[in-house]
């Protein structure tokens, strides 16, 4: 072996590592420039502090129903009738999405159990009849709605007053910035 490619042999793993840390540093720089560029977007948004505000209630209130496919088009439609903004409501319905739907839908199944007095069970007894699974599915839905309802409109009253407040203080930020 010459001595030529020994030296590049032994200075092959050292660049591939070079170059691994620097994806890894660009992919790190990439998403720190879109996490600013969506915050920058956010400080930019037009309608009144109250509009977007309803708008990511709506958002808030319609991704935390179990509908996965409708929730967009549910939160743009109530952002409509209460006149929020309809990008924000869409947006703000990712509040459910593949990482947290499972802890949400199981907090918001406990809630409406509790507040149901419902005592469903999943034992194999029960699942012995189709009569019996029939009515564990309708009271294991009607357990889960509910729960939503209650988890919804208290998460959704709760992000239109955070939401408020955040968006004016940035607001006031930005013009305190721009003026000095």
């Amino acid at each position: 072996m010459s001595r030529e490619s020994e030296q590049s042999l032994l200075t092959l793993p050292t660049k591939s590592i070079s170059i691994r840390h620097r994806k890894s540093k660009h992919l790190a720089s990439r998403w720190r420039r879109s996490l600013h560029y969506f915050y920058l977007r956010f400080l930019r948004l037009r309608g009144s502090p109250e509009s977007i505000a309803r708008g990511l209630a709506a958002g808030v209130f319609a991704g935390l129903f179990p509908l996965i496919a409708t929730q967009m088009a549910v939160a743009i439609l109530i952002a409509a009738l209460i006149r929020g903004n309809k990008m924000v409501a869409a947006a703000a319905t990712w509040i459910s999405n593949p990482f947290t739907a499972v802890p949400l839908y199981t907090f918001a199944f406990q809630v409406g159990r509790s507040l149901l007095g419902s005592d469903l069970s999943f034992a194999s007894e029960s699942l012995d009849s189709w009569h019996d699974m029939m009515q564990l599915g309708t009271e294991f839905v009607t357990d889960l709605l509910v729960g939503c309802f209650v988890v919804a409109s208290v998460s959704a009253v709760a992000s239109y007053f955070l939401g408020l407040w955040l968006i004016r203080r940035m607001r006031t930020k930005r013009k305190s910035r721009q003026l000095s």
